[in-house]
């Protein structure tokens, strides 16, 4: 197993998109949590604030005499100076009060900070209003605002410290999330270079979590599934194409040979050139075929396609494939609906393909069988079946037979070239209907089925 390191992690797209959730989810949580505390700072400092203003109000209307018992009663009550008050001649001496310094006023009527030493000898933040009376003397009257102070700086260390934590957090989980994507494309990667290298049977693992990648997944190992069938029949047709058209092709060479030799009659030369067109047709109807079957399977008629009665077409190919039958002496039925069976769909290729599994069951179905045709039709579903009590498909051979020339070894000697089931399938993949294959108990049944 390879190792993951963490430059391989910050290259994955799982890092990448976490990392940038962090920042955007990060940058929304900071705006917010700073909106809060501007709000809840304001709202510290508006009551300040408000008291101040009530305060110099009220104090204000008081008399001389009354004022001055005010500040003294409150600077007995308060020692420790941490709510000072004080009272200034028009002239800037100080006349009551703990403020003695008339300098400490920056502006009347409106709120503003300063600060003074307090017991400790740390300077202590105030908040103070200054009013001009109507004597002309200045009224000083404040408000220890320590507390919103340290509000203030809890707030900004739990902010420093929560963006801190959310920061690691969010860094470990984007380093958690690339490092599972970096070992799960890991193991895509290995399984893909197997394949590449040939192991065609091999598959894209799967998380298990049904997520988009398996999703992903599940589509390539169908395409991988279909590429390794295809390169199955081709390799079996190869086979079977070598094997099939070597005995014609061995017979017309030898006609051939034979007539270059020279010494035969005029009869015999006419049976050699009959003979040599038969197999010469018989050449070319199997090549027919097989560029018939590669015409379906791409797929260009289905531009074409019309609303088709499905038994209509059974009736047809039974009606025409009757003299066969009366021949061979073997019963054909059809069992349909009263109604019709619709299914989107090209007329013609439905008739050759209902049409070629009528011809291979006639073909094995020994003198006295039965072949039955039957279309049915449900809700959202319908079907055609054929079936037969000849001689049947063994199991193993199932999926052999809709390949490309592939003929068994007990029908290897009847006439054909073994491309009826891949045009049937061939046919049913256009339309996309199901082609089954079943066992009769005798004989075979062949079930299309598809959407209605």
């Amino acid at each position: 197993m390879s190792s993951v390191h963490l430059s391989d992690i910050r290259r994955t797209t799982s890092f990448r998109l976490a990392v940038l959730f962090l920042a955007v989810f990060g940058a929304a949580g900071a705006m917010l949590i700073g909106y809060l505390y501007w709000q809840t700072a304001g709202y510290l400092s508006s009551r300040v604030d408000a008291a101040l203003a009530e305060q110099t109000a009220r104090w204000s209307l008081f008399d001389a005499e009354k004022l001055l018992r005010e500040l003294n009663g409150h600077t007995a009550r308060d020692p420790a100076s941490r709510e000072p008050y004080g009272l200034f001649s028009a002239t800037g001496r100080s006349v009551a009060g703990a403020i003695d310094n008339v300098r400490l006023v920056r502006e009347f009527d409106r709120p503003f900070d300063f600060s003074l030493n307090g017991p400790d000898g740390k300077p202590q933040p105030l908040r103070g209003m200054a009013h001009v009376l109507d004597d002309g003397r200045v009224l000083l009257l404040t408000r220890d605002v320590s507390s919103v102070r340290e509000f203030d700086e809890l707030m900004v260390r739990a902010i420093a410290s929560g963006a801190a934590l959310i920061l690691v957090m969010g860094l470990l989980g984007a380093v958690a999330l690339g490092f599972g994507a970096k070992r799960r494309i890991d193991a895509i990667t290995r399984s893909i270079e197997r394949i590449v290298d040939g192991h065609l049977s091999e598959r894209l693992p799967l998380g298990g979590s049904n997520d988009d990648v398996d999703h992903l997944a599940v589509l390539v190992n169908r395409m991988l599934g279909e590429i390794e069938r295809l390169m199955g029949e081709v390799k079996g047709v190869c086979d079977d194409v070598a094997h099939d058209l070597r005995t014609p092709l061995t017979r017309l060479l030898a006609g051939l040979e034979r007539a270059e030799r020279g010494g035969l009659g005029v009869q015999e030369y006419s049976e050699l050139i009959r003979n040599a067109s038969e197999e010469a047709r018989a050449l070319l109807r199997t090549f027919r075929a097989l560029l018939r079957v590669s015409e379906i399977e791409n797929g260009a008629r289905r531009a074409g396609f019309t609303t088709v009665d499905l038994s209509r077409v059974a009736a047809d190919v039974v009606e025409f494939y009757e003299p066969v039958a009366e021949e061979r002496q073997v019963t054909l039925s059809i069992t349909a609906p009263a109604g019709p069976v619709w299914l989107q769909g090209d007329g013609q290729l439905l008739f050759e393909a209902v049409s070629n599994l009528v011809d291979n069951a006639l073909k094995f179905t020994p003198t006295g069988g039965r072949v039955a045709v039957q279309a049915s039709r449900s809700e959202d579903e319908v079907s055609l079946v054929v079936r037969d009590n000849g001689s049947g498909i063994p199991l193993d051979e199932r999926e052999a037979v809709f390949r490309r020339f592939y003929r068994s070894e007990k029908s290897r000697h009847a006439p054909g070239n073994g491309l009826g089931l891949s045009l049937v399938a061939a046919v049913a993949k256009l339309h996309k209907l199901t082609v089954e294959l079943h066992d009769a108990e005798p004989g075979c049944e062949v079930v299309m089925r598809g959407e209605a």
